[in-house]
């Protein structure tokens, strides 16, 4: 396994300026060379030499020797994936699903929170955890990317930087096109910066529309940078796909001309082997983020069926927030372990393969293979050692050359990890970093980590706010003055529906499913989930929409004590599942009440009434009841309206008696 690179050169002794020697050079180049008495010579910000120690101190000599003896020499590991500002999060939420963690708690959390300095805080923060993991080059999406950059290379790394896009509102713009407008400039500023390959970061598919897409592929071949995308991370992503666009995620990206860019896509632990052939053919490449899969319990990546089709996959950490770590060689451990599982085969993803996707190949998934990833003379000096003889990684055998690999991937560790230059600076000498000053940057994180937990705690608190943290909802007071009553049958709705003051609008049918949130302290309210099914003539299913509503146990007041004034502090559209919101408010219990309503809309003397004739299903009652209603906004409009209201009963002929000022749910009430 004895390789030599050595350049040939005019003089028997020439300058350079850091020599590493002595140690077991892991070059990771085609040929898989390894050198067991090695040394890379590095001259400014790039690789001279590559060989045998006593061949290179005959040929070179350096300001700085440096001895790695006892250690691996090899190339800096590339983190394919991630979001590094997230350090700030790390641990907010966990053991959550996907959709809960970042509708519920993540995005609530960084629309408080995510600003520049936030952004650069959390960068340099995660700058030194990679440094300290043995990691030099990474790909990140987030939110102020330049201010990204600027803590990126204050840390001295190299990074494929995406600027976060989004069809929504995001911390650092309004719209999507602000985003846009803010990734071009940021390209503009950045593009031929040596350690900073700016690029665009359309969020995912489902959280940006096919418009978005078609133009963040078109700027990206404008200026000939990579593109950054999450790419059916989760089941529920390819089915929601199909039913919205009826096709999988990868065709659906494909239509948008967006894979004929430079695309890198995270994750895609749900598509098919012909995606993969999609993927293949225009040259997108793959992040696969092991620990953030399996944590979120998204699934495992079919990486061997890919790296058998010849994708290009490269092994990143995702965010700490979701990791809860940016430890690159724990992340290649699990990498090779974990396909052999999924494959049920020991041999598939070997030490060698797992490593390779951790550096040259790595390095090809974000673009730059041809800079970085392998120790060969011309690419840049982006290097590591790594301890090679520590208790957990001794006894170690020669029989087989090969086995180096699974030293270094299945017993390193990050704690090993000694020197780590980059550019041929040195960030890490000796597991001191010379670039960050790790103890202010801890402090700093400390003082954030209150805020927010300040944050969330006064959230928990209080459900209303809860509620509106979710994101894209907006609290909408509902007031109205109802009635309801005990009736013996619905055709008494004929009385009203003939009377001269009375003019039909509409006339619906509906089944009601209400769930309702119940929790520990009746004054923090209760939370309902209403799925309303509208019925047609033939008694079919004709349209679903599901409503959220958030209600205080009192009333407002009443009038001639029948008519109530009652107030929804919020009421929204629910565009999640109901599973979700179980999840996210975590309740007390939960209360069943089922519904078949007939409704019209009338005017009453000119006024709009919603008159309801509602039978509860579950619990079955055998009782029949009426409701009549209208929205309000004044002291006065609620007395006018309430007086309507009692008009009309007479005209039901319903006497006082008959009225009801318990709502369903608590007629229904279990006995004790």
């Amino acid at each position: 396994m004895q390789a030599t690179f050595l350049r040939k050169v005019s003089n028997p002794v020439e300058r350079a300026d850091t020599i590493l020697t002595g140690g077991i050079v892991v070059t990771m180049n085609q040929q898989f060379e390894v050198i067991l008495d090695g040394a890379v010579v590095i001259r400014d910000e790039r690789i001279i030499a590559v060989g045998p120690s006593d061949e290179i101190s005959k040929t070179y000599t350096a300001d700085k020797v440096v001895s790695c003896q006892g250690q691996y020499v090899i190339p800096g590991l590339v983190n394919a994936h991630t979001h590094i500002s997230m350090t700030l999060l790390r641990g907010l939420a966990d053991d959550l699903r996907l959709d809960v963690w970042l509708m519920g708690y993540v995005m609530p959390t960084e629309h408080e929170f995510v600003n520049p300095e936030f952004c650069r805080l959390g960068a340099k923060l995660a700058c030194a955890e990679m440094i300290r993991s043995g990691i030099t080059s990474f790909a990140d999406m987030y939110y102020y990317e330049a201010d990204v950059a600027a803590a990126t290379v204050e840390a001295g790394m190299r990074g494929v930087l995406g600027q976060t896009i989004l069809k929504f509102p995001a911390p650092d713009a309004e719209t999507y096109e602000d985003s846009l407008a803010y990734t071009e400039k940021f390209i503009q500023e950045w593009k031929d910066h040596p350690l900073i390959t700016p690029a665009l970061a359309p969020h995912a598919p489902y959280s940006t529309t096919n418009d978005l897409l078609r133009r963040c592929g078109d700027m990206a071949r404008k200026y000939d940078v990579p593109v950054l995308i999450h790419i059916a991370e989760t089941k529920l992503e390819v089915e929601d796909s199909e039913k919205e666009f009826g096709m999988r995620v990868v065709p659906r990206v494909q239509a948008t001309d967006l894979l004929n860019a430079k695309v890198l896509a995270a994750h895609c632990v749900h598509i098919d082997s012909r995606e993969m052939d999609m993927i293949h053919q225009h040259e997108t490449t793959v992040a696969h983020c092991p620990t953030s899969n399996l944590k979120l319990a998204s699934g495992i990546a079919p990486i061997t069926q890919m790296l058998e089709r010849g994708l290009t996959v490269g092994i990143g950490t995702d965010g700490p927030a979701s990791n809860n770590d940016l430890d690159m060689m724990e992340e290649v451990r699990l990498a090779a372990i974990l396909a052999k599982t999924a494959a049920n085969n020991p041999t598939a993803v070997p030490a060698k393969q797992a490593l390779l996707m951790a550096t040259r190949q790595g390095a090809a998934a974000l673009f730059m293979e041809d800079k970085t990833g392998s120790l060969e003379p011309g690419k840049l000096a982006d290097v590591i050692t790594i301890d090679a003889n520590p208790v957990h990684n001794i006894p170690q055998f020669q029989r087989d050359p090969d086995l180096v690999y699974s030293r270094i991937v299945y017993a390193s560790k990050a704690t090993d990890v000694r020197h780590v230059l980059v550019n041929g600076k040195w960030l890490m000498q000796d597991r001191q970093l010379l670039t960050l000053n790790e103890a202010e940057l801890i402090e700093q994180a400390a003082d954030y980590a209150k805020k927010v937990d300040a944050f969330l705690a006064a959230r928990e608190g209080d459900i209303l706010s809860k509620l509106l943290a979710i994101g894209g909802l907006e609290q909408e007071e509902s007031f109205e003055v109802q009635v309801k009553a005990e009736i013996p049958d619905a055709s008494i709705i004929d009385k009203l529906l003939q009377h001269p003051d009375v003019h039909l609008l509409r006339h619906v049918h509906y089944r009601q499913y209400d769930t309702y949130f119940m929790f520990d302290d009746p004054d923090q309210g209760r939370v309902r989930y209403r799925e309303d099914d509208l019925i047609d003539e033939d008694g079919e299913v004709q349209s679903v929409r599901s409503r959220l509503t958030f209600t205080k146990p009192t009333k407002e007041r009443d009038f001639n004590s029948t008519v109530l004034l009652s107030r929804s502090q919020f009421i929204s559209s629910a565009d999640r599942p109901l599973r979700f919101y179980r999840e996210y408010f975590q309740p007390a219990s939960e209360r069943e009440l089922h519904k078949d309503r007939l409704r019209w809309h009338v005017h009453y003397q000119g006024v709009l009434f919603y008159v309801n004739i509602d039978r509860v299903t579950q619990p079955a009652q055998v009782q029949t009841f009426i409701e009549i209603k209208s929205r309000t906004w004044s002291a006065s409009d609620a007395e006018y309206k309430a007086d309507r209201i009692q008009e009309m009963l007479s005209i039901l002929e319903v006497t006082r008696q008959a009225a009801i000022q318990q709502d369903y749910l608590e007629l229904n009430a279990p006995t004790v």
